[in-house]
């Protein structure tokens, strides 16, 4: 039995948002351990649950916990934003759901020699697919100073990318930064002492930053919201997860976008543009977590869901 196991946040929510029919297909883009995926899978009769991860361990593990329902089920080794590929692949030109649940699993994070954790030692991986070819070593030892410092500032939202990068670069200059913790290192080396004393650790978001790169998880998203509107039938319900601002505002800014409709400047007597709705927002706010999966789940607190439905 595999180790993958994965706490899905807003599970319950997930679920109803889908709005989930017996005989309906549905996609879950970001597989994981399953959890999601199981509760979608248990309500179909007829129906299809296609289940994509990158992860090749996500995939195994995803494989045992549906065993009992694989009749219906097919799994892809693939990115979500290959939505197009992976349908028509299938033979599939529309899907009456689909869920991404954006950002890293907890096993991934708690995996150490997977090299995305600042709490234990591993080499510099961060790849979610390991048969990606760009790993975190190739952005902490190649990347230019001024491409660092970027990446760390506007993934990470680090105010002190500037410091960082500069001393990445000069600790690389000596001898390549090949671990998880000596790149720890260098990060304390470089921040003042005020920020040392924080409460979150001083290594959280470079390491966000360097995994979001590494991953192209900004453009994955970007990517899917193109398309996925697309694939959906009329009635379909798109669900998304996200845990960080950079990826909600992707999110949030392609649904309003979809739901706008006519883009004529408001002195115009009649539509000319033509554009009608594409998406119907079933919330205007996201959805977040309760109580109690705050408690039971620390993971969840920034956790936003976001759900539109196909006009």
């Amino acid at each position: 039995m595999t180790d993958f196991h994965h706490v899905s946040v807003l599970l319950e929510e997930s679920i109803d948002a889908l709005n989930i029919r017996p005989e309906g297909i549905y996609l879950d883009g970001t597989l994981g351990g399953a959890g999601h995926s199981s509760e979608i899978a248990r309500r179909l009769t007829t129906g299809t649950l296609i289940g994509v991860d990158r992860d090749p361990k996500a995939l195994a593990a995803a494989e045992e916990r549906l065993a009992p329902w694989m009749d219906r089920v097919k799994l892809v080794h693939s990115n979500f934003r290959e939505l197009d590929a992976i349908l028509d692949s299938l033979g599939i030109p529309a899907v009456d759901g689909i869920l991404l649940d954006l950002g890293v699993s907890s096993p991934q994070l708690d995996e150490a020699c997977r090299g995305f954790s600042y709490m234990a030692d591993a080499p510099l991986d961060m790849r979610m697919d390991p048969s990606d070819p760009l790993t975190a070593w190739a952005v902490v030892n190649t990347w230019p100073q001024e491409e660092l410092r970027r990446i760390l500032f506007t993934y990470g939202e680090e105010r002190y990318a500037p410091l960082i990068a500069a001393a990445i670069v000069r600790r690389r200059e000596q001898a390549p930064i090949d671990t998880t913790l000596a790149l720890v290192d260098v990060i304390r080396g470089a921040m003042p002492q005020k920020a040392l004393r924080e409460k979150q650790h001083p290594a959280k978001r470079s390491f966000q930053a360097i995994r979001i790169a590494v991953n192209d998880e900004l453009g994955a998203v970007d990517g899917v919201m193109s398309r996925a509107i697309d694939r959906l039938n009329p009635g379909g319900r798109l669900a998304v997860i996200t845990f960080h601002s950079l990826e909600d505002r992707i999110v949030k800014n392609a649904m309003a976008e979809a739901a706008k409709g006519c883009t004529c400047p408001p002195e115009f007597p009649v539509c000319v543009c033509g554009k009608k709705p594409r998406l119907k927002l079933i919330a205007r706010k996201p959805i977040t977590a309760g109580a109690a999966e705050l408690e039971n789940n620390p993971r969840s607190r920034s956790a936003k869901l976001r759900v539109g439905e196909k006009l």
